[in-house]
């Protein structure tokens, strides 16, 4: 038995407290703070082209990465899915309600609640920066069978700096 989950199309406002939403801007602008606030500092950025196979709208695991903000979006707009929640890096000294667990990174987490999970639709020619620490599953997309995304992280970010929940039961997101 899964959880259902429906998503809401992104917007700037809705999914700030996860990162931010970004659009295409002119050549030639000044850098402002409606651009990418990244943090690359903890290693040496990658930006790279990821295929993707048909995912579907299901998920089973959820991840975060502590150490790196990471932007993703969709080569030629299409419309795609993310599933994030807040981050929840934590001292393990202090007081926490729940399990407080650490990856092999060095750094210390709660694992994110099912009721905290959202489901945001991207599509046009916008993209995604995650915050430090935000869950997310996706890129998430089902009526393709292949899609392509640019991704910059870090070098290292699928190794040294990989916190997820593996069993967070079959979760679908359905669409708007």
């Amino acid at each position: 038995m899964g959880l259902k989950l429906r998503a809401v199309p992104i917007t700037e406002e809705n999914f700030r407290p996860f990162g931010q939403l970004l659009g295409k801007i002119g050549d030639g602008c000044e850098y402002g703070s409606g651009e990418a606030q990244l943090n690359l500092a903890n290693g040496i950025p990658r930006f790279y082209l990821m295929e993707l196979k048909k995912t579907g709208l299901r998920f089973r695991r959820i991840t975060h990465h502590a150490r790196v903000t990471q932007c993703l979006g969709s080569v030629g707009a299409h419309p795609w899915y993310m599933a994030v929640s807040l981050p929840s890096i934590v001292d393990p000294s202090s007081q926490h309600e729940g399990a407080v667990r650490s990856n092999a990174g060095g750094h210390y987490y709660l694992p994110p609640s099912h009721a905290s999970v959202q489901v945001f639709k991207i599509d046009g020619p916008r993209f995604i920066k995650l915050n430090e620490g935000t869950w997310h599953a996706g890129p998430l997309f089902g009526d393709r069978d292949s899609m392509v995304f640019y991704n910059l992280e870090l070098s290292d970010t699928n190794g040294a700096d990989y916190g997820r929940k593996p069993a967070f039961c079959r979760t679908r997101a359905s669409g708007c």
